[in-house]
């Protein structure tokens, strides 16, 4: 082995040997171990004596020390028990309620604030449980990784849009703060990172979420086709039959013998004039007008 990769092999022994546990970084354990990046991430937070925290992935709790100093109760939701007993002790434990186990299958408890150095691979779902959660909070800081940060807060036409983006800006204002490189963490990621501020629109938007999702997902399947190509699948065809037929059944209106509703969705589609509209380029509102057309002839996506 080349000198100098023993030396930081044994440098990442030694920290460890330190630490006194060893890290899965298969369940995405990456402690952050910056206190500049752990102090940055706490007062773009903007907290208050009187706030309750939701911190995830507290890790060996350098971060949960600190906040700890600030605010009047940290709830800390961990997966992994060995981090939490080697978690510092401090005189504000009284402060510190700990929630062992997986945050995407606990029932959150009242917060005002969420921080979060999250396992990258559950940053969708828990993101829409976070924005699904009632009662609402005011903001979440929450570390992910680069490219995932930035398809959050992408727009229409860039390259990264997709139904993550359009999904979380119709529920909160997404805002991105600074980019983290790896080596502030222990072990390193293979991937750079990025710190994103989620802050929930409240009162949410006038919209079914259900019907809102059927209706980005089929779009975003193919988000450079037009949307009269991406409703012509047989799959959404059948599903969106089902779904009229039930509606009618619902309403005691009539289905005629010869309804197809390959016809229907491409008359509601031209109508509104959405027929040549390609995912990629709309926005919250087109798609607003787009499923109230849809809804208002009937044909529902939930």
């Amino acid at each position: 082995m080349p000198k100098v990769k023993a030396e930081k092999k044994s440098r990442q022994h030694q920290e460890v040997k330190n630490q006194g546990i060893m890290f899965n970084t298969g369940i995405g354990q990456h402690i952050l171990k910056n206190p500049l990046i752990v102090n940055s991430i706490i007062e773009k937070a903007a907290l208050r004596p009187t706030d309750v925290v939701l911190e995830v992935g507290p890790g060996t709790g350098n971060m949960t020390v600190k906040l700890l100093e600030k605010v009047k109760k940290v709830v800390a939701c961990e997966l992994d028990c060995r981090l939490v007993t080697t978690a510092p002790q401090t005189p504000m434990q009284n402060k510190l309620q700990i929630l062992i186990g997986d945050v995407l299958k606990t029932d959150l408890p009242f917060f005002d604030v969420c921080v979060a150095n999250l396992p990258y691979q559950i940053s969708s779902p828990f993101v829409f449980k976070l924005l699904l959660h009632r009662p609402f909070f005011r903001c979440a800081v929450l570390m992910f990784q680069r490219e995932f940060a930035m398809r959050l807060v992408a727009t229409p036409g860039d390259k990264l849009y997709c139904r993550l983006s359009i999904n979380t800006q119709l529920l909160a204002r997404v805002d991105h703060l600074m980019k983290v490189g790896k080596n502030n963490f222990r072990p390193p990621p293979k991937v750079e990172s990025s710190v994103v501020r989620i802050e929930p629109k409240n009162p949410p938007p006038p919209v079914n979420f259900q019907e809102w999702d059927g209706l980005v997902r089929i779009a975003f399947v193919r988000k450079n086709k037009t949307l009269n190509a991406a409703f012509k699948s047989t799959a959404v065809e059948q599903l969106l039959e089902k779904n009229y037929r039930i509606h009618c059944s619902v309403h005691n209106v009539e289905v005629p013998a010869d309804f197809s509703i390959s016809k229907k969705i491409e008359s509601v589609l031209q109508e509104a004039e959405f027929s040549e509209k390609r995912a990629r380029s709309m926005d919250i509102d087109d798609f607003m007008v787009l499923l109230h057309a849809f809804n208002s002839a009937g044909i529902h996506f939930s």
